[in-house]
Order: structure tokens, then C-alpha cells, then sequence
């Protein structure tokens, strides 16, 4: 049965084959050496963590397989700007078009407006993606374990962190995490989605966490709304969180990300 990730891999390799055909590697390679030095993804939440707060990930995306269009007409860099006044730690930015409505060029014009890291959010399969990424200026980028084989996982980490950059590695269960493990990036993401049904359970954190050692960091993302939920996450070690559609939706998202979600570190 074919899921909805299939369906985005199979644009994505057509959307890398048509990239290499305009930005071999080579000319990516250089303008990523040329970019201003990566911000520090993982430096950025460690500090937060470090003064006892929750290091927020916030995400900014126009649209999703799941839910549809988020915010019409919103202006994400509008958005990134609250998201750094608020207290966020890093961004998220989505560039994948067909399913998430994103693009470069959304990420162009945030970097341009926030001091503060950036992920490249987007299904890497390729490391002309990842030199694209850097000649951006991202910080990170996302490995998502679901979608790659071990040896390709490996292949983008290396490039990101040779490039300087940080790499979120993605898991949705206890296969994933295994092979998560063996990478050399100390940032993993549980995503309480299941990319393949579309199905979101905090519990698949809950369930993970214990099994993550205590040099790696662990990432609580998706289906993240509130402090109660924050709290829930932080009983299993979490102090790293990944949210998108629920701030984004808000009218007050500068009060949102620093007392509600930041602070929320006491039953």
C-alpha cells in the first residue's frame, strides 16, 4: 500500500534529479562554503535547557497532508518574528511545496529577518540538498530514518556536519531509534506522527525515551499544543520540543511560546 510518504519521496527524487540538472553539486558545494557560518542549532536549545527552560522549535508551514492549508494569506516572516520575540530557541521552516506549501524562498526571507537557527525542514534524500541548505544559510536539516536507508542517513549527516551544520535525526519507533543511534548527531527527534497513517500519539515519546542514552538529546515533536502537554513530555525526559500547526493558529504567539510553553516546567 502506497502512504503519503511514498507519494512525497517519489516528487522529492524527481525535484533532485531536475535541482542537479540546474545546481550540479559542485556550484552548490561552493556557495554553501561561501554562506555565513552556521548558527548553532543544538547550542541555542542547550542554553535554554541549561537556564531551566524548554527549548522551543517553533515551525512555520503553510499547509500539511493532514490538516490543509493552516493560515491563509499569513506572512511567515511576520510569523518568525514573533516566534523569536516570544523566546524561541530555533525555527523550523518547512521548503517542501507540493505537500507543506513551503519554498527557499519562504526560508530566504526569514533568515533575513531572525537572528536566531533554522532547520530546513524539507524530506532529504540527496546531499545536493544539503549543500542547497547551507548555500541558504540553514543551520540544520532534518534525516528522516522512515524514509532512507542507513547508508543514505549516514551520508547526509556527514555532509550537513561538514558544512558546519547541525542534523535533527527523525524516529517514529523503536527500529528507527536503533539505527538513529548509530549516527553521530546528538539531536533525535521522536515524532509522535506516523508519517505513514498520519496518526499522532505522544505516547510514542513516552514510549522512546527511555531508550535514548544520556549523551544524545531527545526532541519531543508534533501533536504539542499546550503546557499540560509540555509537562506530560518533560516526566519522560523531554526538554526539547518541536511545535507548529497550534502556535501558528494562535493570535498571540510571542505570549504563547514564552509563559505558556517555555516556562511550563512544574506540575
Amino acid at each position: 500500500m502506497t502512504t503519503a510518504l511514498d507519494r512525497i519521496i517519489d516528487y522529492k527524487r524527481e525535484e533532485v534529479a531536475a535541482l542537479k540538472e540546474v545546481s550540479p553539486y559542485p556550484v552548490l558545494e561552493r556557495a554553501a562554503n561561501l554562506a555565513a557560518p552556521a548558527r548553532g542549532f543544538a547550542a541555542a536549545m542547550d542554553e535554554v535547557v541549561a537556564g531551566g527552560g524548554n527549548a522551543l522549535i517553533c515551525e512555520l508551514k503553510r499547509k500539511s497532508p493532514s490538516a490543509g492549508p493552516i493560515l491563509p494569506g499569513a506572512d511567515p516572516v511576520e510569523i518568525a518574528k514573533e516566534y523569536e520575540a516570544g523566546g524561541a530557541a530555533c525555527l523550523s521552516v518547512l521548503t517542501d511545496g507540493p505537500s507543506f506549501g513551503g519554498s527557499l524562498e519562504d526560508f530566504a526571507a526569514i533568515r533575513k529577518a531572525v537572528n536566531i537557527p533554522m532547520l530546513r525542514k524539507d524530506f532529504m534524500i540527496d546531499p545536493v540538498q544539503v549543500a542547497e541548505a547551507r548555500a541558504f544559510e540553514a543551520d540544520c536539516i532534518l534525516v528522516i530514518m522512515a524514509c532512507l536507508s542507513d547508508g543514505q542517513a549516514a551520508e547526509l549527516t556527514d555532509c550537513a556536519i561538514g558544512f558546519g551544520m547541525d542534523v535533527l535525526v527523525e524516529t517514529h519507533n523503536e527500529e528507527e531509534l536503533e539505527r538513529a543511534l548509530k549516527l553521530p548527531s546528538p539531536l533525535i527527534g521522536v515524532n509522535n506522527r506516523d508519517l505513514k497513517r498520519m496518526v499522532t500519539d505522544l505516547a510514542t515519546t513516552e514510549r522512546l525515551a527511555p531508550r535514548i542514552p544520556p549523551d544524545r538529546n531527545l526532541i519531543a515533536e508534533s501533536g504539542i499544543s499546550t503546557p499540560e502537554q509540555i509537562r506530560r513530555l518533560r516526566k519522560c525526559g523531554a526538554r526539547r520540543f518541536l511545535i507548529g500547526e497550534s502556535l501558528m493558529k494562535l493570535g498571540d504567539r510571542r505570549t504563547s511560546c514564552v509563559t505558556e510553553l517555555k516556562n511550563a516546567t512544574k506540575d
